[in-house]
């Protein structure tokens, strides 16, 4: 059967071409294999001939949900299944029975959001919470924080539904001893394989070697393998009362068995509502790991421990500046240990006892203690850990290889200081971090896999812990699984006999090998297929925008890991990546944009690397809203990279009309602006309007703004001659940007008349435009012209004492990021972002000095709903426009939880992207507002905000400045 006619057959969709088989080379990992096709399945039918066809054609079946596996699971050179995006349903939920049914797609913080109103919860938990599924933590027996008092994931599985790989579908959950011989007699593939598993396991002398050779049973952290330990643990094989349940064996084997099509879950309560973290700090790692076990006395329900590495690393991330603020010092190590409890007495009374065991053992030198927001603070500074380390510049990375290890706790300092020791003799220092009191630490090599000698090293320290960990008998894999990187070492961790057994049982599964192959058994080799070839030659890439900082554009793009939180959905906050969460297509995320571009710019044959249609296509959705700048862990700023593109790309392929007509919108305003009323008519007559947007490719349902009358520049020279303060608190430049000056004259108006009451005096220059419309399509001379203007225009003017104000934040944000890349002059660029502010920002600093107070202000009573800018949310934050708002003593303030509002600029306007925009804007920011009654003001900074709220709900948002002008008395 062709590709092609698999297609025709699905419910889903099939896709085999360069573009989505690029995106899915990879996962998380360091490995790389381009597959032969991506299927998104809609249902078991689906799945059916998927099976069929890889049988047929001798190929093979790689499951994936979210693709954010560590090890190398989610690659392989067959038919990547996603069914992140339709098999993400709750099936069937029993309250009294606490267990809920999914299909595998379901993302694990999206459950726990609809069992909280149940006081229930799906324990097991990982750093990738907001975005991982049901179906990838069963595949990899996921643990996370949590397992010192919840268990791991295979603890909770109690019933799954899965197609086999003859086609037929098995359920597979507890069975009593004699159920379990009925299953023996079926005449079936279940049969055959409750048959194998039987008389596999049957003979004493065989269970025997399986508690000898496999981890130490206390180690609840154990993927080593297939887990037959578990297995002989039921009453088919003892005396025990435990039912034999193949879910056990089917948790952590990363879909090398079965495919998955529905889970049942074994729920917990949701744990005490008080809680404190004692963040013990450490002036050495064995120190740390030394006061382990004396903490693990107490009924801890989190012990997790991070390095120097991972805190000098977010000291440079915009997202997890605040989130530092509890460390003291210095520390080479912190160990954050949770207590919780029903009261606030009693937990803090836990605590007490706590901290009084740190302190006596001697080994801390600070232990603050952590409560409310400070715990979420301090937890997500841990979870952006893996991804964090991708900022670490140039090729050499934090290797994954070894980071898996769990060892009893008893062993685990004696352990590290041998691991250390053995490290040393490779002259690396290596990243300590993770689940300290679980006995697994996540240990990391630095190596730069794009050499050989390194890709060696790689192999060889791999080979090194696999034997000392053995030493321990402890888990090569405590969660994160074997996949290709430790696969072949598992005959080492269990024993060749024992290794025979599994291979035995992956035969009665799938004598066809279709299922995921070259994972835990006939292991690929784990120093090929990386996704760097060794010794290549770096490709030379000239590029517009300053990308030194990264050391290029194509590390940039590198700086990518997958870590995949791109992927979180609108509940969990943030803004990135907003097309993704419109369509739910991986094509659209933040990390398909950098991957796509690192496959091109690496293989690439052309002159013009840039210039492939490929690319065009996946940053298509791309929205330009800088999120993945600040929220990505590892910052990769796709905005900067799909610039860059759009600009190599057409000077190749030329730029459209539609595209000029939106770079050049404030020239041909400034055209318009010579007959304002005939324009406006034009813009807003149903049959003119409608001419042009056809025209030009606009969406038909788009409303076009009109043109101020006068404009900014207009104004202010009234206004000037009739506001010289005889005395002012101090001087500040406002910029003129092009869409306040033409479009939204009148909210400058409001800011030079607030400023002037508030005793400031204004000046406006007869600056450039900001380049805006210019970045947003990738025609960067003529934004760097602009850039270097302004630049060159306020350098000697702007300082601490006079700063720049901007009221637009796209284009007031432009002196603060794309000019770094852009301007000849970068010391002065430098400078001047450094004094360069939104308006609220310069206003909230004024409130912090005393310069300006409510009472100069109305006492009248306001509700505000506010919605930020995305370059705000990213280059800053929106407590400057909540303080402003607030300002007047009885205005109530809340902000949106919006993420981006989905216009972009010229984004929704385009007719193919209009549908995608109000998507975006439908996810939380059109609902919140017409939920607020009419009595509460809608405000929003961005001019495409609020003519995005104008579009999508017939609601007028207003500016901050506005709002608080017309609160003056």
């Amino acid at each position: 059967m062709h590709l092609n006619h698999l297609k025709s057959v699905l419910s889903g969709e099939l896709y085999h071409d360069d573009l989505i088989k690029s995106i899915y080379a990879t996962d998380a990992s360091v490995y790389r294999k381009l597959p032969l096709a991506v299927a998104y399945p809609k249902n078991e039918d689906d799945l059916k001939a998927l099976i069929n066809f890889a049988k047929a054609n001798k190929t093979s079946l790689i499951p994936r949900t979210a693709g954010t596996s560590l090890a190398g699971q989610c690659v392989g050179d067959g038919i990547v299944v996603d069914v992140s995006k339709y098999f993400t349903k709750i099936i069937k939920f029993d309250e009294a029975a606490r267990t809920v049914t999914v299909q595998p797609g379901v993302v694990r913080d999206a459950l726990n959001n609809f069992l909280k109103p149940y006081g229930l919860f799906f324990g097991p938990n990982t750093s990738t919470s907001n975005r991982c599924m049901i179906g990838g933590m069963v595949g990899n027996n996921s643990s996370g924080t949590t397992s010192i008092q919840y268990g791991v994931t295979r603890d909770k599985v109690l019933e799954m539904h899965t197609i086999l790989s003859d086609g037929s579908e098995v359920v597979f959950n507890a069975l009593s001893k004699e159920a379990f011989h009925d299953k023996i007699k079926l005449e079936t593939l279940e049969g055959e394989i409750y048959k194998t598993i039987y008389n596999e396991l049957k003979p004493e002398e065989v269970r025997a070697g399986i508690y000898k050779h496999f981890p130490k049973p206390e180690i609840h952290r154990r993927n080593t393998g297939y887990a037959i330990d578990e297995l002989i643990k039921s009453a088919v094989f003892t005396d025990a009362p435990q039912n034999f349940n193949m879910c056990k064996l089917l948790s952590g084997s990363e879909g090398t068995l079965a495919f998955t099509t529905q889970i049942t879950l074994k729920l917990d309560r949701l744990p005490p509502t008080e809680a404190i973290i004692v963040a013990a700090h450490f002036d050495s790692i064995e120190s740390c790991l030394d006061a382990v076990q004396p903490v693990m006395q107490h009924d801890l329900y989190t012990c997790e421990m991070m390095d120097k590495t991972i805190l000098d690393c977010t000291k440079h991330n915009k997202t997890q500046q605040e989130n530092r603020q509890f460390i003291v010092g210095d520390p080479k190590a912190i160990l954050m240990c949770e207590v919780r409890a029903e009261t606030p007495e009693a937990v803090k009374l836990l605590a007490n006892k706590l901290e009084k065991t740190i302190i006596d053992t001697g080994l801390s030198y600070a232990n603050p203690k952590l409560i409310g927001q400070d715990i979420s603070k301090a937890n997500n500074l841990r979870s952006a850990g893996l991804g964090l380390l991708g900022n670490i510049i140039g090729d050499k990375k934090s290797a994954a290889c070894i980071e898996d290890t769990a060892v009893a706790l008893t062993d685990l300092s004696k352990y590290i200081a041998e691991f250390t020791k053995l490290m040393k003799g490779y002259k690396q220092d290596a990243i300590y971090y993770a689940h300290a009191g679980a006995g697994e630490l996540h240990l990391r090599p630095i190596l730069n896999l794009k050499k050989a000698k390194d890709v060696d090293l790689f192999r060889k320290i791999t080979t090194d812990v696999a034997h000392l960990v053995k030493s321990f008998n402890g888990s090569m894999s405590g969660e994160h699984g074997d996949g290709i990187v430790r696969s072949e070492f598992i005959p080492l961790m269990i024993g060749e006999a024992n290794y025979n057994i599994l291979k035995r049982v992956k035969k009665a599964f799938d004598a066809d090998n279709i299922f995921n192959p070259g994972k835990i058994i006939d292991a690929l080799p784990m120093d090929e297929s990386l996704r760097y070839k060794p010794n290549r030659e770096e490709p030379e890439l000239d590029t517009f925008l300053d990308f030194s900082s990264s050391l290029g554009i194509l590390r940039e793009a590198e700086k990518c890991n997958g870590s995949g939180d791109c992927r979180k959905l609108p509940e969990f906050g943030g803004t990135m990546c907003p097309s993704y969460r419109a369509t739910r297509n991986e094509k659209d995320t933040t990390r398909a944009r950098a991957n796509a571009l690192r496959e091109v710019l690496t293989n690439s044959e052309k002159p013009n690397k840039f210039n492939h249609e490929e690319l065009k296509e996946v940053f298509d959705l791309c929205l330009s809203c800088k999120a993945c700048s600040s929220e990505c862990p590892s910052s990769v700023d796709v905005a900067a990279l799909k610039a860059e593109f759009q600009y190599q790309y057409q000077k190749e392929n030329g730029v459209s009309l539609r595209t000029k007509l939106f770079a050049f919108n404030n020239t041909l305003n400034q055209l318009g602006s010579k007959t304002t009323g005939l324009s406006n008519f034009m813009f807003s007559n149903n049959l003119t309007s409608s001419l042009l947007k056809r025209a030009f490719g606009i969406a038909k349902e788009r409303s076009l703004p009109l043109l101020s009358k006068p404009n900014l520049s207009t104004y202010y020279q009234s206004f000037k001659k009739t506001s010289e303060p005889n005395s002012y608190i101090k001087t500040v430049y406002l910029f003129n940007d092009e869409f306040t000056n033409r479009l939204d004259a009148t909210i400058g108006q409001d800011a030079l008349e607030l400023l002037k009451a508030l005793n400031y005096n204004v000046e406006i220059i007869d600056n450039a435009e900001s380049g805006r419309s210019f970045l947003s399509k990738g025609l960067l001379e003529e934004a760097k012209e602009h850039a270097n203007k302004n630049v060159a225009l306020f350098k000697d003017k702007v300082s601490e004492e006079t700063p720049l104000i901007g009221i637009e934040p796209s284009a007031i944000y432009t002196f603060k990021d794309e000019y770094l890349k852009l301007a000849d002059d970068t010391t002065s660029a430098k400078a001047l972002s450094k004094n360069t502010f939104l308006i609220e920002e310069f206003i909230q600093k004024e409130i912090e000095l005393g310069n300006i107070r409510p009472e100069q202000f109305t006492l009248a009573a306001k509700t505000i709903k506010f919605h930020g800018h995305c370059h705000q949310k990213a280059m800053s934050n929106q407590l400057s426009s909540f303080a402003v708002l607030n300002l007047p003593t009885n205005y109530k303030v809340t902000i949106i939880p919006s993420g981006c509002c989905g216009m972009a600029g010229s984004f929704g306007y385009e007719k193919e992207h209009y549908e995608v925009s109000m998507q975006v804007g439908e996810q939380t920011l059109f609902p919140a507002v017409r939920k607020a009654a009419d009595s509460v003001l809608i405000s929003a900074n961005g001019t495409s905000c609020r003519h995005q709220i104008k579009d999508g709900t017939n609601r007028e948002a207003k500016h901050p400045i506005t709002i608080l002008r017309e609160a003056l008395v």
